[in-house]
């Protein structure tokens, strides 16, 4: 059950948080039992299941536009032992609609959608996780200024796999992805403001 499954444990079409991504952004969104997570662009389903898998109680909403995609998520969570994943087959924001209140959000693509971040947060329960990852331009420049908004993290992965080159072997780098994550600050604190670590101690 440990978060990071092999991607080919997942039916998809290239659209998917790949395995050492997946686990660096589960640790960021810190599964906890009885929470619920909204999986936006949802992809092949592979946040939301793995987060399902976590704890028994962790629930997981993903919402997909793309009908192929859904069909993905539909294979994805009964063969990996989560079917009680719900499916929003619809585009965030308007798919966002009426959701019960998330305890974290993942938003794996549509940072640039116009709407997508602000209903996320809107919704989003006191002290819940928001992660964002984006590997264009456009995107890691709406994560830094709803960073530059609401505080919280950036952090670049770059990655690389060795990969065969004639009868010997080198480095072939993947796409570099920003994860920006966000804790949002409790009402009751008096400001919409944030901290920038899920779960930490208090200083003594």
């Amino acid at each position: 059950l440990t978060c990071g499954l092999p991607d080919d444990a997942f039916r998809h079409d290239g659209q998917l948080t790949k395995r050492d991504v997946r686990a660096i952004t589960l640790a960021r969104l810190a599964p906890t039992p009885g929470e619920l997570l909204w999986d936006v662009g949802a992809g092949s389903g592979s946040i939301g299941i793995e987060w399902m898998r976590a704890h028994p109680t962790c629930r997981a909403i993903a919402i997909e536009g793309h009908a192929e995609r859904q069909r993905f998520i539909e294979h994805n969570r009964d063969a990996l032992g989560v079917p009680g994943l719900q499916l929003v087959a619809g585009r965030a924001p308007q798919a966002l609609e009426g959701l019960a209140a998330p305890d974290a959000v993942f938003i794996g693509g549509g940072v640039t959608v116009p709407g997508v971040l602000e209903t996320c947060w809107e919704n989003l329960r006191d002290g819940g996780r928001l992660v964002a990852n984006a590997v264009t331009l456009q995107g890691e420049a709406a994560l830094a200024a709803w960073r530059d908004k609401h505080g919280g993290t950036l952090t670049r992965i770059a990655l690389s796999d060795a990969q065969p080159l004639g009868a010997f072997d080198t480095w072939r780098q993947a796409l570099p992805i920003t994860l920006f994550d966000v804790v949002k600050r409790c009402a009751a604190d008096g400001a919409d403001s944030v901290v920038d670590y899920p779960n930490a101690a208090s200083p003594t």
